[in-house]
């Protein structure tokens, strides 16, 4: 049977886009313009991928919402006109199995098409963006996935291009989520969030792992641990990032990176 795509967007000129396309792929698409009419084709229908490209009016909640929607942005009582939110959820495409070359062009072909049509709307300095990803344990999707991210922040102005090394710390955690979180296992999801507000952006990673205790980590910077590769990575990402933290479990990392200094 053929894939089941649902994208949702308020605009249309993403969804136009890739409705061609993936149609022309062969994969049945449907499309909404509300978080409200995505829900009622949810309950018709099972969907493999979720594309959301939406603003804050056009995230409400349904009137009779039931089950959990995992795939659907989290709704906005009232909606905030300054909110967009871009969201792409691979969750029962995992479940239903999966070749690496599908969903490399899945979410590449999002990307790029995204990256079109990104910038309407409200005045960039004013933007609030929220971005969700939720993939399997692939490595090959990272690439794409953090030059977007850094991308949107950059163009949001939290970080010089020239002079940050948040891609390494981006990369750094999204490849600790896959190989010691979920232990290459591609049927485990990697959940990716982020959220930019003017001066500040807020990455949170998570993995379906048991999770470790940060502090059992050799301390890298000591002597005796020089040769050790242990741990190195998340000697980055503290000295890159301006806030760290783990949950108890910890098998999800939260970082802040606030705008760099003219």
């Amino acid at each position: 049977m053929p894939r089941n795509i649902l994208i949702i967007d308020d605009h249309d000129d993403l969804a136009t886009a890739l409705d061609a396309e993936f149609s022309s792929r062969g994969y049945q698409v449907t499309v909404t313009e509300t978080r409200a009419a995505a829900v009622k084709e949810v309950a018709k229908s099972s969907f493999d991928v979720v594309i959301t490209d939406l603003d804050g009016t056009n995230l409400n909640c349904a009137e009779d919402e039931t089950g959990a929607m995992n795939c659907l942005p989290e709704p906005l009582e009232g909606g905030r006109s300054n909110v967009k939110v871009f969201k792409i959820c691979l969750r029962d495409l995992v479940k239903k199995g999966f070749n690496e070359s599908e969903v490399e062009g899945i979410v590449r072909t999002t990307l790029d098409y995204k990256a079109k049509y990104i910038d309407r709307g409200p005045k960039i300095k004013d933007r609030h963006e929220k971005i969700e990803f939720v993939m399997p344990s692939v490595i090959s999707l990272m690439n794409d996935i953090l030059t977007y991210l850094i991308k949107r922040v950059e163009k949001l102005g939290v970080v010089n291009p020239e002079r940050s090394n948040l891609f390494v710390a981006l990369d750094e955690a999204f490849v600790n989520a896959v190989k010691h979180g979920n232990k290459f296992d591609n049927t485990k999801l990697v959940q990716i969030s982020v959220e930019i507000r003017p001066g500040t952006a807020t990455f949170t990673i998570e993995d379906e792992g048991e999770g470790f205790d940060v502090a059992t980590i050799p301390d890298p910077t000591d002597p005796q641990n020089l040769f050790k590769t242990s741990g190195r990575g998340v000697m980055f990402i503290y000295n890159i990032m301006d806030e760290v933290t783990y949950n108890q479990r910890g098998n999800r990392l939260t970082m802040v990176k606030h705008q760099d200094p003219e």
